[in-house]
């Protein structure tokens, strides 16, 4: 019987396997774990990376307690669209066998991400430089989990990250709908 790795090792795996999509070395899917254990771990991951997102600026005294409620709703919104439009042009190919595989690489991205988005905030540089950086790492890391760990053709990448692109945009909008700034005045509300 081959011995379960701990979430720690997970971890460091994950994050060796983040690192082999940045910079698109064709062995980083093995430091991944695909097995729904490996699902589980990655989810955990997530999660805990959204929940600490959402509550170190209120930690901080930056948020308000509500915002907590808020982020992680949006969270959730925004993912629950990305994999299922994701799942939608997988099935569509015929290759919905790659879904689990994006999911586990695409939360451990996430998780790695936002810490070093986070840690780059904290240090206080909050540049649109920053964040252009921070974007294109993403776009890179997006398109190689399509490429090396997915296995999808430079048509179907394309198809894949435009599905991506739609669902988080419908989230977005949405989340406009239901969670609209603070401090803006809705129309018909003011007196």
């Amino acid at each position: 019987m081959a011995r379960q790795s701990t979430f720690l090792e997970e971890l460091m795996a994950g994050g060796r396997g983040v690192l082999g999509l940045l910079i698109g070395d064709k062995q980083s899917g093995s430091y991944f774990d695909f097995s729904r254990r490996g699902l589980y771990g990655s989810f955990i991951a997530f999660l805990a990376v959204t929940a600490l997102n959402a509550l170190v600026p209120t930690m901080l005294g930056q948020g308000d307690p509500g915002g907590i409620g808020r982020s992680i709703a949006m969270v959730a919104i925004l993912f629950v669209l990305q994999v299922a439009f994701s799942a939608i042009v997988l099935r569509q190919i015929n290759r919905l066998d790659g879904l689990v595989p994006y999911l586990v690489a695409d939360n451990w991205a996430t998780f790695f991400l936002t810490l070093v988005s986070a840690a780059i905030a904290a240090a206080g540089f909050d540049s649109d430089l920053v964040l252009v950086v921070l974007a294109i790492v993403v776009i890179v890391i997006e398109v190689n989990i399509a490429r090396l760990i997915v296995t999808l053709s430079p048509l179907q990448i394309a198809m894949f990250l435009i599905a991506q692109i739609v669902g988080v945009s419908i989230g977005l909008a949405l989340i406009s709908l239901v969670f609209p700034l603070p401090g803006v005045a809705q129309p018909g509300l003011a007196s």
